[in-house]
């Protein structure tokens, strides 16, 4: 009987914390959202606010995302390096940037 391998460990997996900034339309101007990425690259809420999260972070750091909050979603891209990372989201009739860090 054949075993199947555990996932590899990737280079960004942890708890990241993510900065979302708004730059046009109404929306909040700034929230910060906890966000682990696990042994395969997909992504999960690290923290106490109700959030849904959805996405991957492939193994050159470049990532797609979908979260929701309060009834409004909105999509991002960019990409992680080392212990950062910076990209772009929009939803609705708002739009900005991201930045993460690395917590763990």
């Amino acid at each position: 009987m054949a075993m199947s391998a555990p996932a590899a460990k990737t280079s960004f997996d942890g708890t990241w914390s993510v900065v979302v900034v708004t730059e046009q339309g109404d929306c909040d101007r700034a929230y910060r959202y906890p966000i682990r990425i696990k042994n395969d690259g997909s992504l999960e809420n690290a923290g106490s606010t109700s959030f849904d999260i959805s996405g991957k972070v492939a193994s050159d750091g470049k990532l797609i995302v979908r979260l929701s909050y309060g009834g409004k979603s909105a999509t991002g891209q960019g990409r992680l390096s080392g212990a950062g990372g910076e990209g772009r989201w929009s939803g609705g009739s708002c739009a900005g940037v991201w930045t993460a860090e690395r917590r763990s």
